[in-house]
């Protein structure tokens, strides 16, 4: 194994850290690495550092990825960690998803100031969050709640909910553990109920396509199963053309040779939406999520796409 340094790139936030560091030390364990051996690089992206207005004003999702992507094209990084629920379904020419971790648990977090679920809050009551999803589902089940974006970093977003700004707010339960933060949450919303993003709870590890050396060091740590999933639902939030402007959630789970999927999409003002679920064999997962997407679409008819424009 060539033991020259590797540089993986991430963001700077705590979980981003957190995540980037889990990476390195699977990469250890596997090839018997020293610390000194992997390199992280920080970056600031151009999402982090405009955090006043909604990410589909600015320009989506990828501006948390832009300057990472750069530095991997360039070569000044051999590898991109990021939270698969972050990536667009179009990356960069040139780069690719080559493994993703372990999935953590899928479900999102409640965290209430006074009230410890979603059920009790009373009616207008002011919840924060960015994610249109998250926003929708809120008010497809709590439509006398007042919702409001809600951007920032994990540790900004629980001091402002601390100082009163909002009544609760909601974030992915595996950030949270792996922020060692797990007591904060006052409830754990069902996947059923209250279904996930596309890759949430999954570390992706972006690099260059026909890098041999990037795929030997990461064969070891993908998770099989995980990669099976993540297929799928990315699939699945390609055929939809998903973007921040589109509330979708999409779940795939593996159970041997079978994957089962179970997507939602949504209005904005969660007021319509419609569910699809789907199963077939692994090796198709691809596949699955696709024409689930393309049924879904088909099922919710043209104007229902016309909220999100």
């Amino acid at each position: 194994m060539q033991t020259n340094l590797i540089r993986i790139g991430t963001r700077g936030s705590a979980l981003a850290l957190a995540q980037a560091h889990e990476v390195r030390g699977r990469l250890m364990t596997a090839h018997g690495l020293t610390e000194d051996a992997i390199a992280i690089d920080v970056f600031t992206t151009t999402g982090d550092q405009v955090t006043d207005r909604p990410l589909a004003e600015i320009g989506g999702k990828g501006l948390f990825t832009k300057e990472i992507e750069e530095a991997l094209v360039d070569g000044r990084i051999d590898l991109a960690v990021h939270s698969s629920k972050d990536m667009p379904t179009v990356l960069p020419d040139g780069l690719e998803l080559s493994a993703f971790l372990e999935r953590e648990d899928v479900r999102d977090a409640f965290i209430g100031r006074t009230e410890r679920r979603l059920a009790d809050l009373p009616a207008g009551a002011l919840v924060g969050t960015a994610s249109l999803r998250r926003q929708a589902l809120v008010r497809r089940l709590r439509p006398d709640l007042k919702v409001t974006s809600y951007r920032g970093n994990v540790q900004t977003r629980l001091r402002k909910l601390g100082e009163g700004v909002v009544d609760a707010t909601l974030l992915a339960y595996s950030g949270l553990k792996r922020l060692s933060l797990p007591d904060v949450v006052t409830e754990l919303l069902p996947a059923d109920l209250f279904p996930p993003a596309p890759g949430q709870g999954a570390i992706c590890v972006e690099t260059r396509i026909g890098d041999a050396h990037a795929a030997e060091l990461l064969g070891p740590i993908d998770h099989a199963v995980t990669s099976i999933a993540l297929a799928c639902e990315r699939a699945f939030l390609a055929t939809l053309d998903g973007s921040c402007r589109t509330p979708i959630a999409g779940h795939a789970t593996v159970e041997g040779e079978r994957v089962r999927f179970h997507g939602m999409i949504l209005t904005p003002d969660g007021a319509e939406a419609h569910e699809i679920d789907a199963e077939g064999p692994a090796a198709e997962a691809a596949a699955i999520g696709s024409k689930a997407g393309a049924d879904i679409r088909d099922r919710a008819g043209a104007l229902f796409f016309e909220s999100w424009t």
